[in-house]
C-alpha cells in the first residue's frame, strides 16, 4: 500500500459529507495511521464516530485559531507517533453575513476572522508541523476553491482568503522545500459540505457546475480525496507549490456554452 507504516494529521472533519472525511478515508485505504482532530463539543461525537472507521487513531480537539491548541495538538501528535509524514489542512470560515451582499461591504472584524481561520492557519500549523517532519519527506495539502482566482457570486471575502491561502502555498514550498517538505493545495468544485452551506445559491451553483463543466459532472468527494492522496503519497515526490484543481475542468473556461 501506497502509505504503509505512515502517519498523518487530518483537520477539518465536520460530518461524513466532508472534504476531509473523503481524504481521511483514501489515506487510510492505503495504510496510513491518522491523528484527526476536531473543534468543538457540537463536533466532537460526529468525528469520533466516523474515526471508527479508522485503523487506531489518535482523536484529538483542535481550534486553530488558537496557538495554544496548535501547539498542545503537535505534542501530543509527537508523543504517539514521534513524527509525521504528512498533513492535510481542510479548514475554513467566514462569518455567514460577510458572504451576503457585496464584498466592498466587509467589514474589519469579517475579514480578520476569514484571513485568520482559513489562510493564516496554514502558516500557524506549518511552523508547528515542520520540526515532525524534517527527513521524512513529508507533505502539507490543503483546500482551496475557484473563488480564490475569479469571482465567484456570494463568495466575497472567502475568496479573498483563499487567494492568501493559495499565494501562502507557494512561499511555504519555497521555504520548506529545502527540509524536504513539499506543500501543495486542491482546488476543488463545489461540493455540498457543511461549510458550503453558508454560500447563498449553492444549489444553482451546483447544477450550473454540472452543466457547464468538461466533464459534465460535479465533483465527488472520492476524487478529493484520491488526488490528496496523490500528493501525500511518494507518486508526487516532484511536485511543490501547486494548485491542483479537482472540478471536472471547469477552470478551463474562459465562457459558459452558449
Amino acid at each position: 500500500m501506497l502509505l504503509e507504516g505512515k502517519h498523518g494529521l487530518v483537520l477539518g472533519i465536520a460530518n461524513k459529507r466532508s472534504l476531509a472525511w473523503g481524504i481521511a478515508k483514501a489515506v487510510s485505504r492505503e495504510g496510513a495511521r491518522l491523528a484527526v482532530t476536531y473543534q468543538g463539543e457540537r463536533l466532537e461525537e460526529n468525528v469520533r464516530e466516523l474515526a471508527a472507521e479508522l485503523k487506531d487513531p489518535l482523536i484529538l480537539p483542535c481550534d486553530v485559531s488558537k496557538d495554544e491548541d496548535l501547539d498542545a495538538l503537535m505534542a501530543s501528535v509527537n508523543k504517539e507517533f514521534g513524527g509525521l509524514d504528512f498533513v492535510v489542512h481542510a479548514v475554513a470560515y467566514a462569518l455567514r453575513e460577510e458572504l451576503d451582499g457585496e464584498f466592498l461591504n466587509t467589514s474589519r472584524e469579517g475579514y480578520r476572522i476569514a484571513q485568520d481561520i482559513s489562510s493564516y492557519s496554514l502558516t500557524a500549523l506549518a511552523q508547528r508541523a515542520a520540526p515532525l517532519m524534517e527527513g521524512r519527506s513529508g507533505s502539507i495539502v490543503t483546500l482551496s476553491y475557484l473563488g480564490g482566482e475569479r469571482v465567484v457570486p456570494h463568495y466575497n471575502v472567502m475568496g479573498v482568503a483563499k487567494a492568501a491561502l493559495e499565494m501562502s502555498v507557494r512561499y511555504l514550498a519555497a521555504d520548506l522545500g529545502p527540509r524536504g517538505i513539499r506543500v501543495n493545495a486542491i482546488s476543488a468544485g463545489p461540493i455540498k459540505t457543511l461549510a458550503a452551506a453558508g454560500v447563498h445559491g449553492l444549489g444553482k451553483m451546483l447544477e450550473f457546475h454540472r452543466n457547464q463543466a468538461p466533464l459534465r459532472k460535479n465533483t465527488e468527494q472520492a476524487e478529493v480525496g484520491d488526488c490528496a492522496l496523490f500528493l501525500v503519497s511518494s507518486l508526487s515526490r516532484g511536485i511543490t507549490g501547486e494548485v491542483i484543481h479537482v472540478d471536472g475542468g471547469f477552470h478551463v473556461l474562459g465562457m459558459s456554452a452558449w
